[in-house]
């Protein structure tokens, strides 16, 4: 996951307080339900010692919410009195999380809510179209409508010599009204970054548009019958980014100047350097890490901060103290169910 909105994080003073929770919606009886899971939240915060303002914080933000649709998942990251992180997520944790720290717990982030692509699915006859792109959370962020020609658009069977103008004259509306639809899919796709298009209809439509799209859009279009499938499509397409990530990882790693490092010294190292494209995690176990005054001032052991100038250091948990240095340098954060040395490898920037 792209870490742009978690760099305030980075500058704001601890204890954070870190939950993670289920606040499905798909029950008559779900707002009982969030009544219980607050509850049970507020427990297991105090149990923490978690600051009053803070928790008064995270239940407000809970409850001024709109309710989520259907099965959603929930993070709140806060401090102080304000929540500062607040995302919801389509796979809910098992069991609800939370930790009160001197840094926020990230981890359980980069697992559950990360977003899938933002796409573009068009509705589309061989006349009209409606063109709706969506982003990564699957937010609607434009509709457009495209009408063609609908006289005539059936072509012409028998009917000798005279029938040939207008069976040209259909050819012609088809071939202008796939191009305009064809057109208006591109330039949504171009102007929201889309990383997936979709083309719902009945065949003759969507083979046609399909194949009046430049071919860098051909690349990643799909064709569909129904537009329900959509969602597959997506989980599809965020499974895929994340093997192509984990590949070009196990390759670099496999090179002897490649460009990965895997384990807790390696990559400390990396994040002090600022050589870290994307962060890999995978389930740290519960090692430690020193970091000094900056995130990216963070070692495996005291005497080496001290020997590089540090004044002031602090042990901290392995899986709260990389991943907010990952975020100090803008890595990318990436939950992989694949072993790493130490729970974490890197993509380094170079060599």
């Amino acid at each position: 996951m792209q870490t742009t909105m978690l760099r305030p994080l980075v500058s704001k003073p601890g204890p954070f307080t870190s939950v993670y929770f289920e606040d499905s919606h798909d029950t008559e009886d779900a707002a009982k339900q969030l009544d219980l899971k607050l509850r049970d939240l507020r427990a297991q915060l105090a149990e923490q010692h978690a600051p009053d303002e803070t928790c008064r914080a995270i239940e407000t933000a809970v409850r001024q919410a709109p309710p989520s649709v259907g099965r959603s998942g929930r993070a709140l990251l806060a401090t102080g009195d304000s929540v500062v992180v607040d995302e919801r997520f389509d796979e809910p944790p098992a069991a609800p999380v939370t930790r009160v720290s001197e840094l926020p717990y990230l981890v359980p982030l980069t697992r559950y809510a990360e977003p899938g692509s933002r796409y573009v699915v068009a509705s589309l006859d061989q006349v009209n179209a409606t063109v709706e792109a969506f982003d990564e959370h699957g937010r609607k962020i434009g509709a457009d409508e495209v009408s063609g020609r609908d006289h005539p658009v059936h072509r012409v069977r028998g009917g000798g010599s005279a029938q040939y103008p207008m069976r040209e004259h259909t050819e012609e509306t088809l071939r202008r009204n796939v191009a305009d639809i064809a057109d208006e899919v591109a330039n949504v796709a171009q102007r929201t970054g889309a990383r997936l298009v979709v083309l719902a209809g009945e065949i003759q439509g969507r083979r046609g548009v399909y194949e009046a799209l430049p071919k860098p859009w051909q690349e990643i279009t799909h064709e569909v019958t129904h537009v329900d499938v959509v969602p597959e499509l997506i989980e599809s397409e965020k499974r895929r980014r994340l093997e192509e990530v984990l590949n070009r990882f196990r390759d670099e790693l496999g090179q002897e100047q490649g460009l990965a490092v895997q384990g807790l010294e390696a990559v400390t190292s990396a994040l002090m350097e600022g050589n870290v494209a994307t962060l890999l995690i995978s389930d740290p176990p519960g090692a430690r890490v020193y970091t000094g005054t900056e995130p990216t001032m963070i070692a495996t052991s005291e005497n080496q901060l001290r020997t590089l100038g540090a004044s002031e250091v602090r042990e901290r948990n392995a899986d709260e103290a990389i991943p907010v240095a990952a975020v100090a340098v803008d890595a990318d954060l990436i939950y992989v169910d694949s072993d790493l040395a130490d729970g974490f490898g890197v993509i380094l920037r170079h060599r």
